[in-house]
């Protein structure tokens, strides 16, 4: 008598225990970090009156963590993920009354401010990992592509809603009252989470915390897979990262629209990037992950394209502004598939035994081109418009062939997996 088939929907990610008290604690979290990044530099140009110091502030609050994330995934191999998830919004919520109310005090001098904003990055990696890594332990394998869309459209909300919300509270309600508040969801995520049980599972631990975290950094560079995603992402975010200063160029200084009008690109990108999530989600990717990396990167280079009449002055408003609306809408629609196979490709050739390290390392490796290409920007698009858009378009073109030529088509670990789970005995 053949078994009866497993039931591959939506529905039935709602049936795992804890899984929706997951999601819900992960998702106001998420709109908590989104609002963060533009609270914070809305609230040193406003204090401080300095752009130079709201990158400095935007510097400090995200690479301290992509340093030390080797050491926070060897501390999620071998603490568990829930407990270390907690402290993480604690702390971050911590930072935000911390930064509030000294500024009321008038006593946040702004090194100071750099100072707290660096310290609370280094407990980042622990919550961005480790919800990534509890996942695929939470989640039988058969529901990886449905609960890696959840993932990926959690970001995706949290940006639609995030930013948006952050700037209406700073401008209504003062920028240190604004941070204050924002530090409520990070404590009701952090609430939420009290109970979760996370399944056991195999470490491969020394116990050396740093011995651990280099051979972190070992197993991700020989693993061909996430040695070969970290080229393509990372490349791909440096193209990701130069639109986040492009499109809001074009739209304010290239066509002298308003603020409003770049909200709703990047919305128009974030409700592609949801439906596609979703529709792809529901897909079996066993086999297809490598197309569905380096086909959509491809893809990616119309984006670039679709924006060079605006930049060069050829379009404009309002035809140059469907032209960037038509651009954002395919850059979220080519953004899910990516996504999907990310997750799930990365999920399946690592062994369990170090998800959190391999996460944390391969996760920080891929997110670096992000600052590095805004960066970029910054200064090529002061010169050149269409200079900065024509680097997005290579910074594409070179991740989809960096992806199709470094991720193995294949791995060993795939056949031996089948779809009602893991068959050798370390991933039972």
């Amino acid at each position: 008598m053949s078994p009866e088939p497993l039931e591959a929907s939506y529905r039935a990610l709602l049936r795992i225990p804890s899984l929706a008290r997951v999601v819900l604690s992960m998702q106001l979290a998420r709109i908590a970090q989104s609002m963060v990044g533009v609270a914070l530099v809305l609230f040193t140009l406003l204090e401080y009156d300095s752009a130079p110091l709201a990158g400095l502030v935007t510097f400090a609050s995200v690479i301290p963590g992509l340093v030390v994330s080797p050491i926070a995934g060897a501390l999620l191999d071998r603490h568990g993920r829930v407990r270390l998830v907690q402290i993480d919004y604690v702390v971050a919520a911590g930072a935000l009354v911390l930064v509030g109310g000294l500024s009321m005090a008038d006593a946040l001098p702004p090194w100071l401010l750099v100072l707290i904003a660096a310290v609370s990055s280094l407990t980042n990696p622990l919550s961005q990992t480790g919800l990534r890594s509890l996942f695929p332990i939470m989640v039988p394998r058969h529901l990886w592509e449905r609960v890696n869309a959840v993932d990926s459209n959690g970001y995706v909300i949290a940006v639609i809603v995030g930013p948006p919300l952050a700037a209406v509270m700073v401008s209504t309600l003062g920028p240190a009252i604004g941070l204050v508040l924002i530090a409520l969801p990070m404590v009701i995520a952090a609430l939420m989470l009290i109970g979760v049980r996370e399944p056991h599972t195999e470490t491969a631990s020394t116990g050396n915390l740093l011995l651990d975290a280099w051979q972190g950094l070992r197993y991700v560079a020989h693993n061909p897979t996430l040695r070969g995603l970290g080229a393509g992402m990372t490349v791909l975010n440096l193209g990701q990262g130069i639109l986040s200063i492009v499109v809001p160029l074009l739209i304010l200084e290239g066509m002298g629209s308003t603020e409003l009008a770049v909200g709703v690109a990047f919305a128009v990108s974030g409700v592609g990037g949801m439906i596609s999530a979703i529709v792809y989600g529901r897909r079996d990717s066993r086999g297809r992950e490598w197309r569905m990396l380096w086909v959509p990167m491809l893809g990616m280079t119309v984006v670039g394209l679709l924006m060079l009449p605006v930049a060069s002055g050829t379009a404009g408003s309002p035809v140059g502004y469907v032209l960037i609306l038509g651009a954002m809408t395919v850059s979220g629609l080519l953004n899910g598939p990516v996504d999907i196979a990310l997750f799930t490709i990365r999920q399946r050739r690592t062994d369990p035994a170090w998800l959190g390290r391999a996460f944390a390392v391969s996760m920080a490796i891929n997110f670096a081109g992000y600052p590095i290409g805004a960066a970029i920007a910054g200064t090529v698009a002061e010169a050149s418009l269409e200079a900065a858009v024509l680097l997005s378009v290579l910074a594409f073109a070179g991740s989809a062939l960096l992806s199709a030529w470094l991720v193995p088509r294949t791995d060993p670990r795939d056949e031996r997996v089948g779809r009602d789970g893991p068959v050798s005995r370390r991933e039972t």
